[in-house]
Order: C-alpha cells, then sequence, then structure tokens
C-alpha cells in the first residue's frame, strides 16, 4: 500500500504555499490582529479558490475531494496564521455533511462550500472560533451526544478577547434543530483539521526558531552550535514529523478506513496539540529574550497553538479516548 501524496495533492500544497506566501505574511499577520479584524479580500479569495467547500461532496456543493485535501490546506494556512474563518467554515461544514439530516445538508452546505456563507462549530461551554457574524453554527453539547445547528442569528453570541489575537473567538448559547448523524464522527474529522493547522505551526516555530539560532550570537559563535539548543531544535523536528504522521494517517483513514477514524483522529490531535504548543515553547526559548517580547513573530504562533489545542479536546482528552480503544481492542 502507498501512503504518499498523489501529484495532484502535491500541487494543491504547492498552489496554497505559495498564495498564502504572498497573502499571509508575519506582518500582515501582526496587522490584523492588532487591528482585531480579517483580510475580507483573502477570504474572498479563498473562497473563489474553492478551499471552504474541498471535503463536500460536489451533490453539496462543494470540490467533492477529501479530508487529505483539506489536511493539506488546514496546514499551509497554520504555517501562514492566516487570518481567515476557514477553520470555523470548514469544521461546520464537515460535521453537518457527517451528521446533518438531508435537509439541514440542503439548507447549509451549498453555501458553506462556496464561502457566501460562513459557519462556526464549537462545544457548549469551550470558546467557538469566529461565532461572531457566522451564518451557520454547529454547537455539540459538552458530553458530544448530541448536537443542533441553525442560523448563526438564531444563538447568542458573545465576543470573548481570548489568548490568540489572531482569531475571533465568542460564547455560544442557544439551540437549534437538532442532527441526526454520527456526531462523534463529526468530532473528528474537525479534531483531524485542527491537527493539521497544528502542523503547521509547528513547523513555522521550527523554521524560525533555526533561522534565527544560526544568526544570533553568544560568546562569538551561533547559538545553534551549542549542544543543549542543537537538542531543542531536534525535539522539535520529532514533535512536528511524529504530528505530521498521525494527522495525515487520521486524513486518510477518515477517507478510506472509517473503522480506524476515533483512533485516528484522538492520536492526531495527540500528538498535534503536544506539537504545537511544546514548538512554541521551545521556540521563544530559544530565541532568548527578545523571543518573550510582542515585537517577536513567535508569540502569535505560540497563542494559536494554545487555543487549537484545546480546541474539540485536548492532548489529555484525546490520549484517554486512545486508552479506552485500546481496552476495547485487547478485551
Amino acid at each position: 500500500m502507498k501512503f504518499d501524496f498523489s501529484e495532484d495533492q502535491h500541487e494543491i500544497r504547492r498552489t496554497a504555499k505559495d498564495l498564502l506566501a504572498k497573502r499571509s505574511t508575519m506582518s500582515k499577520v501582526r496587522e490584523a490582529a492588532e487591528a482585531k479584524s480579517y483580510d475580507d479580500s483573502l477570504w474572498k479569495e479563498l473562497a473563489e479558490l474553492g478551499w471552504p467547500g474541498v471535503a463536500i461532496s460536489e451533490d453539496n456543493g462543494g470540490g467533492g475531494l477529501g479530508v487529505v485535501e483539506l489536511a493539506s490546506l488546514m496546514e499551509e494556512s497554520g504555517y501562514s496564521l492566516a487570518g481567515s474563518p476557514l477553520l470555523a467554515s470548514a469544521a461546520a461544514g464537515l460535521a453537518i455533511q457527517e451528521a446533518g439530516s438531508d435537509s439541514q445538508k440542503a439548507e447549509w452546505l451549498p453555501g458553506l462550500a462556496s464561502g457566501e456563507l460562513k459557519g462556526s462549530f464549537g462545544v457548549e461551554g469551550a470558546l467557538f472560533p469566529d461565532a461572531e457574524g457566522a451564518d451557520v453554527i454547529v454547537s455539540v453539547t459538552a458530553d458530544g451526544g448530541s448536537a443542533v445547528v441553525g442560523a448563526g442569528s438564531g444563538f447568542q453570541v458573545e465576543a470573548v478577547d481570548a489568548i490568540d489575537p489572531t482569531r475571533r473567538y465568542a460564547t455560544v448559547t442557544g439551540s437549534g434543530e437538532p442532527m441526526p448523524g454520527d456526531i462523534d464522527a463529526a468530532l473528528s474529522l474537525v479534531a483531524i483539521i485542527t491537527s493539521a493547522e497544528l502542523v503547521g505551526i509547528s513547523l513555522r516555530n521550527l523554521e524560525m526558531t533555526v533561522e534565527y539560532v544560526k544568526d544570533r550570537k553568544q560568546f562569538g559563535k551561533p547559538v545553534g552550535s551549542f549542544q543543549a539548543v542543537q537538542h531543542r531544535c531536534a525535539q522539535m523536528l520529532l514533535h512536528t514529523e511524529s504530528a505530521r504522521s498521525a494527522t495525515y494517517f487520521a486524513a486518510w483513514a477518515a477517507d478510506a478506513d472509517r473503522s480506524r477514524l476515533s483512533e485516528g483522529a484522538s492520536l492526531a490531535k495527540a500528538a498535534a496539540s503536544t506539537a504545537g504548543v511544546e514548538s512554541g515553547n521551545s521556540a521563544i526559548q530559544a530565541h532568548g529574550g527578545i523571543g518573550f517580547t510582542w515585537e517577536a513573530d513567535v508569540h502569535w504562533l505560540y497563542k494559536r497553538a494554545q487555543m487549537d489545542a484545546a480546541y474539540v479536546g485536548g492532548a489529555k482528552t484525546h490520549r484517554a479516548n486512545l486508552a479506552k480503544i485500546a481496552a476495547g481492542a485487547v478485551a
């Protein structure tokens, strides 16, 4: 069995990387974060390219591709810290496609796929990304047992100033129309694409850190020549590549082997949450005093990673799910 990206999948990744390298530079991330706003023209361009609906079926107005392709886009979005509601809208679309009724799919998916509608997805009691101004919201009960969907205007949405200023967050209360499908599968899919974003964040942390320690000097030598710093960078690479492997296994399972979906999603989210946070810690440490300042760019990555790590369950939650799955397999 060949576990490799197809040429089309490589092209999707290259196109995404090239676009976001131009449209979401760190200076633009900083400008948008300090202004507490998004670049609406970027979202329009992503929508025209079909990003919000890449994993939504053609019957529902989407691109008809898979979670692997969407994960590739999310990884590049995380790498660039793109200021857009892509994660929230893609999560809502995946959840409705997976757990919604036929009428719910017909009502919401074409608009989400085209980017004409913006969505948000979250768990009761936790923060929802980009819920303020969302056209459609999917809300899952705290125990994960059920979910509702409805127009954003039908929920009470209260904006929250979270640690991450590169994305908008809010609390959401209220009720919508019950979703009859597989909520666990929907949560797993959202965990996978969040993991992909964390992989991108981890990689960017690693690259920025390696570049910095090559240039920064102490005692007349680049700090990157010191063994302790090299070990820290090696650990960042280990976390990042482990998270990437787990994430794309999970994305493959979502597309090709649903019997491994829950296992894959929890493996990915546990690994990626750890990678995102730990790579951020290491990046700040390796940057020295400047790493703790507002002027350094690494703190933007660290803050996004903290929020992504907690979204739809942190590492501890997903490791517990893996333990349950393993115990069941042994039994």
